[in-house]
């Protein structure tokens, strides 16, 4: 269907993994929630694929009836990764392509939507919320090698920097909004250094423990344990629930309220990563409540945290516990201009329409 005004006719196409809006752990639900809601309130016609328990002020259309992390399989969790319930998700939404101007999907790098978009005339664009996938992913190298001509979307500027290599078409790079009224902003310090994630070994929570006691301070951590994951089961078991005790907390998964208070309650947020992060939710998240960063200068992190002003961008653990005794230095009010300035739906919606019209454009 041509654009012809100025309103659009949306697909959204989120992951069924939670509900939207997740009710605690779900980054990219928690985005395309944002980002559908501000849609409709700007007035385009958005439909929703998404879980059957999702609410939405969109046109919902249920891909699976529930979410699949409340799904089981043979009487077993559903693990990351799995296809089959996906598929009925993007195939409910192509075989409406004619109904949509555009149609946005919302993916990992596994990328399954890449095989319908050659099936429809309506053009098509895919945020990628995880890292591209590299050479030795040989299976989904081939994938995006081969719908290299697709419209993507990243993250940050590192993001697609990564991705170079693939040679992929890029409409453009959308940092991720977050409601900052809904992260009350505190001008005084915390008493404890915070973690805030799921527990996998690229999310650093066991270099959080490490800095912590190095410092002995105290260290909040909160997060996910996910039981769909042997890998992530296995890492909370024998690296982070042994190390825990009177000063070294788990509080468990919080849900958004609780979220908040951790976060601004905090001295600051460490955030140790060994991978690529493509953006980085929580680290936007902390600086709106005021709460500064410190980082491991991985993926988009020095996108997101500005050194010595909102927080410190470092290498390793031995610059991490030099970093938190001198994280008095950084104007907490500083922190909070640069989430207001950068990471906003109003500012993220913009971009994406921007890309829509861009790409309807040259459709």
């Amino acid at each position: 269907m041509a654009y012809s005004g100025k309103k659009l006719k949306i697909a959204q196409v989120a992951p069924l993994w939670f509900a939207i809006p997740p009710k605690k752990y779900g980054g990219v639900e928690r985005i395309v929630h944002y980002l559908t809601e501000e849609l409709v309130r700007r007035g385009h016609e958005v439909t929703l694929f998404a879980s059957g328990d999702t609410k939405t002020s969109a046109r919902l259309v249920a891909g699976w009836p529930k979410s699949l992390f409340r799904e089981r399989l043979y009487k077993k969790p559903i693990r990351w990764g799995h296809c089959v319930f996906p598929l009925f998700n993007f195939s409910a939404a192509f075989e409406r392509a004619r109904d949509f101007d555009i149609i946005q999907v919302h993916e990992n790098n596994t990328c399954l939507s890449n095989f319908f978009t050659k099936f429809t005339d309506t053009p098509v664009v895919t945020t990628v919320h995880d890292p591209f996938p590299l050479p030795r992913d040989k299976d989904r190298w081939a994938v995006f090698r081969k719908y290299r001509g697709n419209n993507y979307i990243a993250l940050s500027r590192s993001h697609k920097n990564l991705a170079k290599n693939l040679g992929i078409n890029f409409a453009g790079v959308v940092y991720n909004g977050i409601d900052i009224n809904d992260f009350a902003f505190k001008g005084a310090s915390g008493t404890y250094l915070a973690w805030l994630g799921r527990f996998d070994p690229n999310k650093g929570a066991r270099e959080a423990i490490l800095s912590a006691q190095k410092l002995k301070m105290p260290l909040r951590l909160a997060g996910r344990v996910d039981i769909n994951s042997p890998v992530a089961k296995e890492y909370f078991f024998k690296e982070i629930q042994p190390r825990l005790g009177p000063d070294v907390r788990y509080i468990g998964e919080v849900g958004d309220k609780e979220k908040v208070n951790f976060l601004r309650n905090a001295k600051a947020l460490l955030y140790p990563i060994s991978w690529n992060e493509p953006f980085g939710l929580v680290m936007a998240e902390a600086q709106a409540c005021g709460t500064p960063v410190i980082a491991f200068n991985r993926g988009s992190v020095p996108e997101v945290v500005v050194h010595n002003k909102t927080g410190y961008v470092v290498r390793n653990l031995e610059e991490m516990v030099g970093a938190v005794r001198v994280i008095g230095r950084i104007d907490r009010r500083a922190c909070r201009k640069w989430a207001e300035e950068n990471f906003t739906i109003p500012r993220m919606v913009d971009s994406y329409e921007k890309v829509y019209r861009k790409i309807i454009r040259h459709n």
